[in-house]
């Protein structure tokens, strides 16, 4: 998604004329915020979400003056509790998610009955950030490289672990499958961070997983990277290839969060919100925010999430289809 020129946007104008004063507006439209702001991550504290969710509400905060915000988990049934309580609620920028890959373009494609529409039931404000997915090993596996991680996956099953069905990790585990014809046996976790343990203890041999979680593992050797996704690798684990390098191009997905509100948020909340927030992504306490945790921010306006969020639910609806996932798998 390539970012424009913010100021060319207009994104930094405060309100929308309705041809009225100045000053006849503030006296016939009440101030917002006039009570705190929730920004509901639909994941439990300590995972990537909850993280990104964090950081977004610190954003809003400053870009509000101050204003409180609050981060309300809500977490279950991949995101969908969240979501769904965010649908429901008034359209007037006091309750905010933050959406992912997973709640709005690949959980209506596995879960038959979503009580959500993603598309009908929110407005989209931005697409916040996203970071590439790694397929990480334990050393004792013995193997040093995807050719050989593949070489050994077609002599035995080997168990690659991802933080739940229909998760990035998945979806990559299937990507890997079609482009090389290796079955491995997918063993989802509710908690990528127990994953992580099993991984560390040889309980599984693999696991794909972001760039936030496993790089110190990484760095300390108790794992190894075998490819990341993306066009080019990773400024924080330049060491790791990308799938492209090792000739798997296919396998290019990456974690993706956005900020929507209900359904129906009047147009000057929707900008003032947007301009907010893509000023947030060009500070420098946002960067570095970002480069702690391997994040790249994404930015842009409400119709160009929008747009991506329609491309992005085509094509994974065709990746779970052929990859036969449900929401059991």
């Amino acid at each position: 998604m390539k970012r424009r020129p913010l100021l060319a946007m207009g994104l930094f104008a405060p309100a929308i004329s309705t041809g009225v004063s100045q000053a006849q507006n503030s006296a016939q439209a009440p101030a917002w915020p006039d009570r705190p702001i929730r920004l509901v991550v639909p994941f439990p504290g300590g995972s990537s979400t909850d993280i990104l969710g964090r950081i977004a509400a610190q954003q809003l905060s400053r870009g509000l003056n101050g204003a409180t915000v609050v981060v309300d988990n809500r977490a279950g049934a991949g995101g969908t509790i969240g979501s769904q309580y965010v649908a429901q609620a008034a359209p007037d920028g006091l309750t905010l998610l933050l959406g992912t890959i997973g709640t709005h373009t690949v959980n209506p494609h596995l879960m038959p009955g979503l009580p959500y529409d993603p598309m009908r039931d929110f407005t989209p404000i931005i697409a916040h950030s996203k970071t590439k997915i790694l397929l990480v090993v334990r050393p004792q596996l013995g193997v040093r490289s995807m050719a050989e991680f593949i070489t050994l996956a077609r002599t035995r099953p080997l168990s690659v672990a991802s933080s739940g069905t229909g998760t990035t990790g998945h979806l990559a585990q299937a990507l890997l499958g079609e482009a090389t014809g290796i079955a491995t046996t997918h063993v989802p976790y509710r908690d990528g961070g127990r994953a992580v343990t099993d991984l560390l203890s040889g309980q599984i041999d693999a696991m794909f997983y972001h760039t936030q979680f496993v790089r110190a593992h990484i760095e300390a050797g108790t794992m190894l990277g075998l490819g990341i996704t993306g066009a080019t690798r990773s400024d924080v684990l330049p060491g790791v290839p990308t799938f492209g390098e090792g000739g798997l191009p296919a396998i290019n997905v990456e974690a993706w969060w956005a900020i929507y509100a209900p359904a129906r948020l009047p147009a000057p909340l929707t900008l003032r919100l947007n301009g907010i927030f893509n000023a947030a992504l060009l500070e420098a306490e946002t960067r570095a925010a970002f480069a702690r945790n391997g994040v790249e921010g994404m930015g842009g306006s409400a119709e160009e999430l929008a747009s991506f969020q329609r491309a992005e639910l085509d094509r994974w609806r065709e990746v779970v289809r052929r990859a036969n996932i449900t929401a059991d798998s």
